[in-house]
């Protein structure tokens, strides 16, 4: 029989062993696991996912799957190490997400002709205001409907345009000129123009982690741009997490997975929201204070069930209790 090589952490007063094969050390197995073991399945409901402090996904439901592109296991605690691959989803993005989104990271270069930029929504429509460089910077609108291209990416359709305040629509109509004779977008982050048309790629736009996945649908509803993301053949398969009764959690199952010290194999933890109120905000670079607010509990199958706090409820002095009478 071959040695075991045991780690052990103690998070909260609970004392959880990761075991690696063959004598080595959750460190040397890290770097020699075959690409099978990467592969984690993932299921979420009713998540707040920042990928920036200020950009949440405002994922409704989620199925695919997690893997490290380094081979190992998903190290948890380096976002910039793996991948989400979507299979099945409706995440929501707020205009106020996509505006922090446009400025900090698609159109964030020096020269970037849009800047500035501000998103709204107005029924089926966005509605975006900034600035268009053009040797002196000119205020624009354009109020626009969105479709999905064959490729995926987000189509942008203006229906209508202002610069200084004056519909363009016919005046550049009439001259011929469409936005991307007037914009040049060649160093955006994921974003071009083909005719009046700005096209976004939903791969590229984002911040870590990497994401990926087929767009079919794209909707405004409320205050959000909702994307549909689905699979090319059946629906995948929905996991049954061990507490059923969560409204709000993050389901992880199968693979290594690594958060903190602890190195899980055949990985199973479900994430579950302390407050079902709202959905379950996490932020992936700040989770640490969430678990040490929360707890954690072993399941009887050996994975765990941890149960977290929101980002933004963590700091948030205790009631004071009321006196007995009053």
């Amino acid at each position: 029989m071959t040695g075991l090589a045991i780690a052990l952490t103690i998070v909260r007063g609970h004392a959880f062993a990761s075991i690696a094969p063959d004598g080595s050390s959750p460190s040397e197995t890290h770097a020699t696991a075959a690409p099978a073991d990467t592969i984690t399945q993932v299921q979420m409901r009713n998540v707040d996912f920042f990928v920036d402090r200020d950009i949440a996904l405002r994922i409704r439901r989620l199925r695919g799957t997690m893997r490290s592109k380094a081979g190992g296991p998903v190290i948890f605690d380096d976002k910039t190490s793996f991948v989400i691959h979507i299979e099945a989803a409706e995440v929501g993005l707020t205009a106020n997400d996509l505006s922090v989104l446009l400025n900090k990271y698609v159109f964030a270069y020096p020269g970037a002709p849009l800047k500035n930029l501000h998103v709204s929504t107005a029924g089926a429509e966005i509605v975006q205001k900034g600035t268009l460089h053009k040797v002196i910077d000119l205020p624009f609108e354009i109020r626009a409907s969105l479709s999905i291209t064959p490729d995926g990416r987000i189509r942008i359709h203006p229906t209508s345009t202002k610069i200084l305040g004056l519909h363009m629509d016919n005046v550049m109509k009439g001259l011929g000129l469409a936005l991307d004779k007037i914009i040049n977008l060649r160093k955006a982050k994921g974003a071009t123009l083909v005719g009046n048309d700005i096209l976004l790629d939903p791969e590229k736009i984002l911040p870590p982690p990497t994401i990926e996945g087929r767009l079919t649908a794209i909707r405004v509803e409320g205050d959000q741009v909702v994307q549909v993301f689905g699979p090319s053949g059946a629906e995948p398969k929905t996991l049954t997490p061990p507490d059923t009764s969560a409204r709000n959690y993050m389901l992880y199952r199968g693979g290594r997975l690594q958060f903190g010290k602890l190195l899980m194999l055949d990985a199973e933890m479900q994430i579950v929201d302390l407050d079902p109120g709202d959905p379950f905000r996490f932020d992936p670079d700040r989770y640490k204070p969430q678990l040490v607010a929360g707890y954690l509990r072993m399941l009887s199958s050996g994975g765990l069930e941890v149960d977290m706090r929101d980002i933004d409820k963590i700091s948030r002095p205790a009631a004071a209790p009321v006196a007995a009478g009053n």
